[in-house]
């Protein structure tokens, strides 16, 4: 079946004017393929999507020209007030992708709540925790911005039999210049999962790399771990004693789509990728 194509313009030429509209549009338990293309743009409206209105794809031009926003924080209902608590995404649902989109805020940016992720070419910036949660999401080819004194990641894995936690592959970590000043991250819950590998780290990255909330009990139970990364915030001799440099053996299972999308259980991230949809056509 072909896929419906939806258009948002805000001057009147799309079908709709605003996403929210096309978004609610579409049927729950949709099932088949529904491309909302986007036209350039500020965006200023909250936005939900319902779980099971499923198969929808969200596409513009450029991150840069389009821009979805609302400007909430966690004490105010519509006034950003600096650099406060204000979750760009929420996503609390499994097979979700996102390809080359750009992730603002300070606090709390990204929430990786539930479910399983995959995130290619997007830019993600904040300080403070500012990708959280206790999904499986795989970040490949992803820049990573620290703007000021953090934590990237507060992963919240509750017991070693969960299968969640992030891999950061091939990822890019910048800071704003001078002194070290960001951490890798810290456990949100005890058994936090986050590796990075091949990753550039330059200076923004504390030589010590990791924190532990402030419980020493967390060194016991949180896996932080790093393969093969590079770049002056790199200091594998300076990091915290309780977290680990994988060895190769070790790190394969993360350094796959495997670890999100096990052949035998979700074959939807090849058939998602191989979805190639230019905005033009």
């Amino acid at each position: 079946m072909a896929a419906l194509v939806i258009t948002v313009s805000q001057d009147g030429t799309g079908q709709y004017r605003t996403v929210q509209e096309a978004i609610d549009a579409v049927p729950l338990g949709n099932t088949r393929r529904t491309v909302i293309r986007v036209s350039p743009g500020t965006y200023r409206q909250p936005l939900y999507v319902a779980k099971t209105k499923n198969f929808i794809t969200l596409v513009g031009l450029r991150p840069e020209d389009t821009v979805l926003t609302w400007n909430n924080t966690a004490t105010s209902i519509h006034h950003h007030q600096g650099a406060g608590q204000a979750v760009a995404v929420r996503v609390t649902v499994d097979r979700c992708a996102f390809y080359n989109c750009r992730f603002l805020g300070w606090q709390d940016t990204l929430y990786l709540h539930y479910g399983i992720q995959y995130l290619k070419d997007c830019y993600i910036e904040g300080s403070v925790d500012f990708i959280f949660g206790n999904s499986t999401a795989l970040l490949e080819h992803c820049h990573i911005h620290c703007k000021s004194a953090g934590f990237i990641t507060a992963q919240s894995r509750n017991s070693p039999q969960e299968k969640t936690g992030y891999v950061f592959l091939r990822c890019v970590v910048t800071g704003n210049g001078g002194t070290s000043y960001a951490y890798l991250g810290r456990p949100w819950r005890p058994f936090a999962r986050v590796v990075f590998a091949f990753t550039y780290m330059d200076q923004c990255i504390k030589p010590a790399g990791w924190n532990n909330w402030g419980k020493i009990e967390n060194e016991k139970t949180a896996c932080f771990y790093e393969y093969r990364c590079f770049g002056p915030g790199w200091c594998p001799s300076q990091r915290v004693k309780w977290a680990r440099e994988l060895q190769a053996e070790a790190a394969e299972q993360f350094l796959m789509h495997s670890f999100i999308d096990p052949e035998s259980e979700r074959p939807w991230l090849a058939q998602r990728m191989a979805l190639k949809i230019p905005y033009s056509a």
